[in-house]
């Protein structure tokens, strides 16, 4: 079979061309065209799925208005690549998310879609908005597919039955518009035994991964001239009791619900207060406030009773308190939520996958991690899912995102193995 390595020029230039589409905001469309086009191109056979905001209105983790959900002009996409006998073999989903987070230009050192080339600690790296969370990561899993066509168009790669088909998705960091979609409804002819989903993971098999529960917490005070400060109410002091209430409940829980997967983690299952939004002026006193927390879910919890445990702690503060007993605070679920999703680590895929990366003499254990991801969609379907993939978590979302790009080429010679282990 070839060596991934020998991909990696036409690699680099697929990366940059996918990098400088700005797909940001629900703007996807023009990258998803683009990566149809090279589909075909590659003879991929070429699928392509919307999103139906009135479907996703009734799953779990969206909002109840379909009208709030973003489907218009956001096709996922897809290339499938078939093998000798391909229904006397598994199908095998390498998936990538298209989408990113804003940049906020003012805290780059560089233009975020502008792919930049450079060298840290001896490894040449690529610095944008989507290098590592996740268009590198997706372009290796369709390269890893190249990979494979290629090797048994060649004659290279015999013995093998089943399908791999290379998924791009929208809307991911809003909580999986396409994958939740493609769960869902399957937009192939064909069932799907395995996906991996090629986050930044550091070249680490990750099997679980928590939930999150996103809610809204209201906080009535009385407004007074800060003249006269004490003839007010301040709701900062009622928000601060309230803060320190969950960071306290968030340190029994790490104490009380314990994972095998997430004993590195001194607080596995976080709560964060994201956004606060006081007061209306700086000589009144504070008289309403707004704060969105996110409350850590761990594998095994459904997002109800992790809920009700942080409604029952608020009701405990507010108990004590005579102010907030004659004005109790609402707290609600808004935005996307996020379920826990985990795969058996002895699961066929993983178990191809660790094979894979010791064959490539990369080290790492499967471990649980404290985000969400697309994965959670497919394994609530049915399919065993593994994240695997280049970059670090801790570059994403973050100004510069960097990858090194020796992890990219590593990554795709990796996956590409793993799926011709189950496809054998």
């Amino acid at each position: 079979m070839p060596e991934f390595s020998e991909y990696d020029e036409e690699l680099r230039t697929f990366v940059e061309s996918l990098i400088e589409f700005d797909t940001t905001g629900g703007g996807e469309l023009a990258a998803q065209e683009w990566l149809r086009e090279r589909f075909e191109a590659f003879g991929f056979e070429t699928y392509e799925w919307a999103a139906d905001a009135e479907a996703l209105a009734v799953h779990p983790e969206f909002p109840d208005d379909p009208a709030e959900i973003q489907v218009e002009d956001r096709p996922s996409v897809a290339g499938a690549v078939e093998f000798g006998d391909p229904d006397a073999g598994p199908t095998v989903v390498l998936n990538g998310h298209v989408d990113v987070v804003p940049a906020d230009e003012t805290l780059w050192e560089t233009d975020p879609f502008d792919p930049v080339w450079g060298e840290e600690d001896g490894e040449e790296t690529l610095t944008a908005r989507g290098a590592a969370d996740m268009k590198a990561g997706l372009s290796a899993c369709v390269f890893a597919a190249r990979l494979l066509m290629d090797a048994a168009e060649a004659g290279e790669a015999s013995g093998l039955d089943g399908r791999v088909v290379v998924e791009s998705v929208v809307g991911e960091e809003e909580g999986g518009v396409g994958a939740a979609t493609a769960a869902l409804d399957n937009p192939y002819p064909f069932d799907r035994d395995a996906a991996l989903v090629a986050e930044p993971t550091g070249l680490t098999p990750v099997v679980a991964t928590e939930g999150s529960v996103m809610k809204r917490l209201h906080v009535d005070g009385r407004s007074a001239h800060a003249a006269r400060r004490w003839n007010g109410e301040s709701v900062l002091p009622h928000f601060e009791r309230i803060r320190r209430a969950f960071e306290r409940l968030e340190a029994e829980r790490a104490e009380r619900v314990r994972h095998p997967l997430y004993e590195r983690f001194d607080s596995p299952w976080p709560v964060n207060v994201g956004v606060v939004r006081a007061g209306s002026w700086p000589s009144s006193v504070p008289a309403s406030l707004d704060a969105d927390v996110r409350i850590g879910v761990a594998p095994g919890e459904t997002l109800e009773e992790v809920e009700a445990e942080y409604d029952e702690r608020l009701a405990e503060v507010v108990a004590d308190s005579e102010w907030l007993s004659a004005h109790p605070p609402t707290f609600e679920r808004t935005a996307i939520q996020f379920t826990p999703g985990e795969t058996d680590p002895d699961a066929a895929v993983v178990g191809a996958l660790r094979e894979a990366m010791a064959a490539a003499g990369v080290e790492g254990e499967p471990v649980g991690e404290t985000y969400g991801a697309d994965s959670r969609h497919y394994i609530h379907a049915g399919i065993p899912t593994v994240l695997f993939g280049p970059g670090d978590i801790d570059e994403a979302h973050f100004p510069n995102e960097s990858i090194a790009w020796p992890e990219v080429s590593t990554a795709g010679g990796v996956v590409a193995d793993a799926a011709r282990r189950l496809l054998s």
